[in-house]
């Protein structure tokens, strides 16, 4: 079971923090405030926070000792902010980050779920044919059992074996995909293979530079040191590839190179990107091009997931056609065999 709290409830807690923040509450009184009143699912996490920060943590400190509570990215976010001073920017900035998430996920699912259904309904026609045919069979004694699959499966064992099946394949696919996302997801190796995926690799490039660019340009408005302000930015992207480059770009950065020479050689940032970056530098804008590019990136993740979404429904329609015609085939070659036997 996940203890990750829910979207929503992260969304809610970014709100109250942000409000709350922003009116001079100190952070103890407004996660004082949450263990009481607060959604359910935050009330005791926010009541182990608030006494951490009783015994002299800050609020990243108080994080540490919530593993898998909160994503990778509010983390970080939060660590960008108690270093910069900007917690109620910060949280305003995540609460619609993950109110942008939260929207793209629920259309993700609408896109994705009457293709799924038409997968289900396939099965459990197919399944309800093998059924069928050889109930027929059985009725009448001395009659061969029905094989319409031509795979030795027939009446209620057959339908049984393939829902099971069926149902073995889904439960795979959600189990590796937990793997992937739960227990290798913080291996860099992964996050670059993922990359160079197609549809996936867009996907998960924009979102990684929507959150680059928003850490960045909350750490370029104040006087951190740019080595410093990289290492926190990329570490905020919550993907391993960015994550694993951190060593190489903030070494060339302090060894003189420009930041836009640095990023290239990690060889994870579009040109048209560096080229963006290289111009900012020269202007002395940097801050108000990452606003403008987190922004730009925001919403082309939003156009890559949908059209990931729409590949993996085209993706289901081709498996449940493909489906239906080779039954179709499979049945037809079966009475074609009968008629040929003068059975």
């Amino acid at each position: 079971m996940s203890r990750r709290l829910p979207t929503g409830a992260l969304i809610e807690l970014c709100r109250v923090l942000r409000h709350y923040l922003s009116a001079g509450l100190m952070l103890r009184d407004v996660f004082r405030q949450q263990a009481l009143k607060g959604s359910l699912s935050v009330r005791p996490v926010a009541q182990r926070i608030s006494a951490a920060i009783e015994n002299g943590d800050d609020l990243q400190e108080a994080l540490q000792y919530e593993p898998n509570v909160f994503p990778q990215l509010f983390v970080a976010m939060v660590s960008v902010a108690e270093h910069t001073g900007m917690l109620p920017e910060v949280f305003h900035d995540l609460e619609r980050y993950y109110a942008r998430q939260q929207k793209l996920r629920r259309d993700f699912i609408s896109r994705i779920i009457w293709p799924v259904i038409q997968l289900v309904l396939g099965v459990l026609v197919i399944a309800m044919m093998v059924l069928i045919l050889g109930i027929i069979a059985e009725s009448r004694p001395g009659t061969p059992p029905l094989d319409p699959l031509g795979l030795g499966l027939t009446g209620p064992r057959g339908a049984t074996i393939i829902l099971v099946g069926a149902a073995s394949i889904a439960a795979g696919i959600a189990a590796a995909y937990f793997i992937i996302t739960r227990v290798f997801r913080k291996q860099s190796a992964l996050d670059a293979f993922l990359l160079g995926l197609p549809a996936i690799g867009p996907c998960m490039r924009a979102l990684a530079m929507a959150r680059f660019c928003l850490a960045l340009k909350l750490t370029s408005e104040t006087g951190m040191s740019i080595g410093e302000a990289l290492k926190l930015s990329l570490r905020a992207t919550g993907n391993g590839a960015y994550d694993r480059a951190i060593d190489l770009i903030v070494s060339e950065v302090r060894r003189g190179s420009d930041l836009t020479t640095a990023l290239q050689l990690s060889g994870l940032f579009p040109i048209e990107f560096q080229h963006i970056m290289e111009v900012a530098e020269e202007s002395g804008t940097l801050t108000e091009v990452m606003r403008r590019q987190a922004i730009h990136y925001d919403e082309e993740a939003g156009r890559r997931l949908a059209a990931l979404a729409s590949a993996a429904g085209y993706a289901v329609w081709i498996v449940v056609g493909g489906l239906m015609i080779w039954t179709i085939f499979r049945i037809f070659t079966m009475y074609i065999s009968k008629i040929t036997s003068g059975v």
